[in-house]
């Protein structure tokens, strides 16, 4: 129930941008949701989307802008960008790295076509160097501007000495306007590889996020809303949008973190498996004693193990979006879900209803199928600049296409051109549009709000096409239409035993795909029967959750709940949270009787191991308040923890090198209430 706030009551307004909807919730934190609101997230201008959502709860709460506080927003266009391959064109430069170390840590298949350059130089363990050779790319730094959208830099030992990184940067901000981003600055982890990979995808998703911020600022200042700006981190911490636009990679896994805080905050439950469903992805987690984990290995997003610390989160490709396909080369026409989004021909009729509804009913009436019917393709809006780097087929397709959709069997001439069109599509060029899900919940009334009648034409083209034994789909367009959904909510009972299983220790992705899991989940009844079951409720979350997720519980022999608000939990998780930076220094010896600290990007020697400790916990501690205020908390508390590597030989004890890891947390800066 929607709680009316006393007039004296400062607001927060929370905002959530996913992939299909923007979210919008009015906060007051003695009466809680005061109104909330959705609106079509819009790729081309996130302004539109924004608005759209913040205009309407505004109106519905009846609330002036003068008595917003504090504006949060969480966010899954990152998280659905690395699912669905997405993100700008980056040049990579490695400085003392080989070729060789691109077979690491999936470093090769995450650069695609993506320019990577080689340079010497780097540090050893003890941060000593070798001396920076910059030829290379000072005769190509030119030529690559012109043909990516961001830099990223990774020194070999950079989180020892990272004076190389900062001296590439330097040269590379000389020469070009474009951003950079360094590896020492996202991770004090070893591990170059994934620590470049990190890089990488933080360089990648730049300007995605940059767009979001400055879409989300310039609405509020239109608005004159004051009231200062926070994203959601991956580990459900708040940050500055500032501090969000220069490390976009530590919000890869926002929304679903804002879940988690909601998902609490709406139950009340300490011990649960959050699953929240989207329109891309859903995002399932565990929370134990009212706290979600932290994986200690790094996010794994799109399958990419960063270095990015965040909730302990699977995410997978399924969501009411989710393409809708037919397994190939199969002979039972069996069905696939995800884990690429499509626009639903359902909202795409609901935007365009001339152009989808002809070319449907065209197709309708032949007597013939194809495996294009039902299907459509537009760009996606995007900036011209995001276009830099297409090779020829690619720019010669894209330039044949426009904001209106148009079918894809007029695009693509020959199976030739299916390979730069899927590249164009993940760049975030170009949007498909065509069957999905969401499309079925509208042909069996489940979901109104968009275009049925192109979704059951869509339902009916899938319905007739034949499987490899000459069979139709299904008999008609509505028994399609069950059988999508039938398969989304079992894929979603699977996803969340998959990640039981993995909590377990299990290797949970091969072990559901075993035959006695897939009789214990059908209910299947035999001499021997097989039943599985959670010690603890599912939350489920999203706006299609009371949907997909009605039978969950029984599929999964347990309860599945269902707060009220569990549409925009993730918008409040936005505004419930805290501020939290974390910075950390490390002492090694290099020789005995040396003590090198590395903090705050420099190095200092000590002759005694307390006098390089007291050192590195005075530079944190100064830095790390720096650093909370620029993440926008009003007062963090800062707490200081050792880890001493040492060992005893021979009743003697031997230093090896020690951690000293500082945190700040706090509620972040609101405007005064000005009622």
């Amino acid at each position: 129930m929607i709680q009316k706030g006393t007039s004296d009551e400062a607001l927060l307004l929370g905002i959530d941008t996913g992939g299909t909807y923007t979210d919008a919730i009015l906060f007051c934190e003695r009466s809680g949701v005061v109104g909330k609101a959705k609106a079509l997230t819009t790729r081309h201008d996130l302004a539109e989307g924004i608005a759209g959502a913040v205009d309407a709860v505004l109106a519905k709460a009846s609330a002036p802008v003068r008595r917003i506080g504090l504006v949060s927003m969480s966010t899954t266009l990152a998280t659905n960008a690395l699912v669905e391959g997405q993100g700008g064109r980056v040049a990579l430069v490695m400085v003392g790295f080989s070729e060789t170390d691109l077979t690491h840590a999936g470093l090769r298949n995450a650069l695609r076509s993506d320019p990577v350059i080689f340079l010497p130089g780097g540090h050893d363990v003890h941060g000593n160097e070798t001396p920076l050779e910059m030829g290379r790319l000072e005769a190509q730094i030119d030529a690559l501007a012109k043909n990516v959208t961001a830099f990223a830099v990774c020194a070999y030992f950079a989180v020892r000495n990272p004076a190389h990184e900062i001296a590439v940067r330097d040269f590379i901000r000389a020469r070009t306007d474009l951003p950079v981003t360094i590896s020492h600055e996202l991770s004090a982890q070893l591990g170059g590889p994934r620590r470049a990979l990190t890089t990488l995808l933080n360089a990648r998703l730049i300007a995605l996020i940059d767009r979001l911020v400055v879409a989300t600022e310039s609405f509020l200042k239109q608005r004159g809303i004051r009231a200062p700006l926070m994203v959601v981190r991956g580990d459900g911490a708040l940050v500055s949008a500032e501090f969000a636009r220069s490390r976009p990679i530590e919000t890869i896994l926002s929304g679903p973190a804002a879940s988690l805080v909601g998902a609490r905050y709406l139950t009340g439950l300490d011990r649960a498996i959050v699953s929240d469903i989207g329109g891309t992805t859903t995002d399932i987690a565990v929370l134990e004693n009212g706290q979600p984990r932290i994986d200690p290995q790094g996010a794994t997003v799109g399958g990419h193990r960063t270095m990015v610390e965040a909730v302990a989160m699977r995410t997978f490709g399924l969501g009411g979006d989710s393409e809708v396909s037919i397994e190939e080369g199969g002979l039972s026409g069996r069905l696939v879900l995800g884990p690429r989004r499509l626009i639903p021909l359902s909202l795409a009729a609901h935007l365009h209803r001339e152009q989808i509804l002809n070319v449907l009913q065209k197709q309708q009436s032949r007597s013939l199928t194809n495996r294009l019917d039902g299907r459509f393709v537009c760009q996606s809006g995007m900036p011209a600049r995001h276009a830099a780097g297409l090779s020829q087929n690619e720019g010669a397709l894209y330039a044949r296409l426009g904001q209106q959709p148009v079918a894809l069997e007029t695009v693509l001439h020959s199976s030739a051109q299916l390979a730069p069109l899927n590249r164009l599509v993940a760049r975030g060029l170009v949007s498909l549009i065509g069957f999905t899900p969401t499309d079925a919940a509208h042909v069996l009334g489940q979901q109104t709000g968009w275009d049925a009648e192109a979704a059951r034409l869509g339902a009916a083209l899938f319905a007739r096409r034949r499987d490899g034994s000459g069979q139709p789909l299904a008999l008609d367009a509505d028994a399609f239409c069950e059988r999508v959904l039938a398969l989304l909510a079992r894929r979603s009972a699977e996803a969340v035993l998959e990640t039981a299983l993995c909590e377990a220790g299990l290797d949970g992705r091969s072990l559901i795909e075993h035959e006695l899991l897939r009789r214990a989940l059908d209910g299947e009844q035999s001499v021997a029967r097989f039943q599985v079951s959670l010690d603890r409720p599912v939350i489920g979350l999203g706006a299609s959750a009371p949907l997909h997720y009605s039978g969950l519980g029984k599929l999964l022999r347990g309860d599945c709940v269902l707060p009220e608000h569990a549409d925009v939990a993730n918008a409040i998780g936005a505004v419930v949270g805290r501020v939290s930076v974390r910075c950390e220094a490390h002492i090694g010896q290099p020789r005995e009787g040396v003590y090198r600290v590395r903090v705050a990007e420099e190095l200092h020697d000590f002759a005694d191991e307390e006098e390089a400790m007291a050192f590195a916990e005075q530079v944190l501690k100064r830095d790390l308040r720096d650093r909370a205020r620029g993440a926008g908390a009003e007062q963090a508390e800062v707490h200081v923890t050792r880890e001493v590597n040492a060992v005893d030989v021979e009743g003697v004890r031997r230093f090896l090198e020690a951690r000293i890891v500082a945190l700040a947390s706090g509620r972040p800066r609101m405007t005064r209430n000005r009622v």
